[in-house]
């Protein structure tokens, strides 16, 4: 006897591994977005930076969820790589998809971004400076100065003096807001 094709259908669903939809602060980043986005915006989260030693990173398609809590107000959580493709220095971006292809244009879709840098290292020791690429606008204008990191995930925060607590390792960020 055959199974019905509908029997079928959860196992299918199953079997694609899509990520589960969580709570905003069950990711890995969470934070709020605030600010005017105008009228019905699509917003969405991309993971933006420069690896070392000059990889541009653009990823959108990272687990996320954006929940409006009210006027011109939302939670969001997001999603880091295990392991991103190269060690460098990366920010959570929120922008407005205009064209709703999920991926961030930062010429031509609204954005904000925040002064916290999270910087992923392969080992624990000091990173050198980082520059804006070349090619990109401010090219060799210093990104970060040097510092010490832990392996891993780490948060600098441009806001705070560097020193022994900034940057700090940072397997879950929270309090990462946004506004435009």
């Amino acid at each position: 006897m055959r199974p019905a094709p509908l029997f079928l259908l959860p196992l299918l669903l199953a079997a694609c591994g899509s990520p589960e939809v969580k709570a905003p602060d069950a990711y890995d980043v969470s934070g709020t977005i605030g600010g005017d986005w105008g009228a019905s915006p699509r917003l969405r989260l991309a993971l933006v930076g420069t690896g070392l030693p000059g990889a541009v990173t653009n990823d959108s398609r990272r687990g996320q969820n954006i929940v409006n809590t009210g006027a011109g107000s939302w939670q969001f959580g997001f999603d880091l790589p295990n392991v991103p493709a190269v060690a460098g220095v990366y920010q959570v971006v929120v922008f407005d998809d205009a064209n709703n292809d999920a991926t961030f244009n930062p010429l031509t879709e609204k954005f904000a971004r925040n002064r916290q840098w999270l910087i992923y290292s392969a080992l624990s020791g000091v990173l050198p400076a980082v520059q804006v690429p070349a090619f990109l606008p401010g090219g060799g204008e210093e990104l970060l100065p040097e510092m010490h990191v832990q392996q891993g995930w780490n948060l600098y925060n441009r806001n705070l003096p560097l020193g022994s607590s900034n940057p700090s390792p940072a397997a879950t960020v929270i309090g990462y807001d946004l506004s435009r």
